[in-house]
């Protein structure tokens, strides 16, 4: 993939196919559209005209046929039925069923499940709890339009965190009102105070993780919240969603990048959401 920061010429037509929108944290987080092979660095993109138009295609992520339906997220139906990264248990981590045999790509379990996750509180729009690998972090925070982030305790697998998670949502919610993220009227919190209260309440139920899997299997982080910052010369005070399935062009002046959403003054579009989608990008 070529950097977030080379400079990418935007005087024509670009077309492909689309994954999720490459982030570099700065201030603000710099962003790159990536439509098949074409980039399209998006910052100076800002303030200006910016139509995207679904051509009608769509072409899984995986296998790379075509499918007149995405499912996860840019998979054909086989694919989705079919491998380990589309499982219910990707979702929800302490559902993991490997050690009964029955995961459906053991040796991709291996490689992205049994290694080291972080729990963490982030705030996109509040508190949250949430789960990631320790290579994704800060690219699943910026993912998720995060104003802060603080890692709180690491863990050997997937399935601990999801286990961790799970004692967590007790206290605290694991999921991001994306509309109230996109206005940007998220207040500030105290990452550090907000772990530590939770730390202290939950303590007895993380000693008795503890003692299923281990007295070293969940630790707890020495880290500093991080702060991040977005290019966006105005928020919406009223979110509407476009959705390509249902209008296939979508226009207006960029006003903004967040999380994996494009802000238009016509609306807003999660990227992410039409990872797959054929679309020919002109700024």
């Amino acid at each position: 993939m070529r950097a977030v920061t080379e400079s990418i010429d935007a005087a024509h037509v670009h077309q492909g196919c689309l994954s999720k929108m490459a982030i570099e944290p700065g201030s603000p987080a710099r962003y790159v559209l990536r439509a098949g092979e074409e980039r399209l660095a998006l910052n100076a993109c800002l303030g200006k005209p910016l139509s995207l138009e679904w051509t009608g295609a769509i072409a899984c992520t995986h296998c790379g046929r075509a499918t007149r339906k995405s499912f996860a997220q840019g998979h054909c139906y086989p694919c989705f039925k079919k491998l380990a990264q589309c499982d219910t248990c990707i979702m929800k981590p302490e559902l993991c069923h490997f050690f009964e045999g029955t995961c459906r790509e053991p040796d991709w379990g291996e490689r992205h499940c049994f290694q080291p996750h972080v729990v963490y509180l982030a705030n996109a729009s509040g508190l949250k709890v949430g789960i990631t690998r320790a290579s994704q972090m800060p690219t699943r925070w910026l993912d998720q339009g995060a104003v802060q982030a603080l890692p709180i305790l690491e863990v050997d697998t997937r399935q601990q965190s999801g286990f961790v998670e799970v004692l967590f949502k007790e206290q605290v919610s694991d999921r991001t009102n994306w509309r109230a993220m996109l206005k940007g009227t998220t207040e500030r919190l105290d990452l550090a105070a907000e772990r530590d209260r939770l730390l202290e309440r939950l303590g007895s139920g993380l000693d008795n993780l503890r003692e299923r899997f281990g007295a070293d299997a969940i630790r707890v982080l020495d880290a500093s919240p991080l702060s991040f910052d977005y290019p966006v010369l105005e928020f919406p005070t009223k979110v509407v969603s476009h959705n390509l399935d249902k209008n296939p062009r979508v226009d207006g002046t960029l006003l903004g990048i967040k999380g994996q959403y494009l802000i238009f003054d016509s609306g807003v579009i999660n990227l992410r959401k039409f990872t797959g989608y054929e679309v020919r990008v002109s700024a």
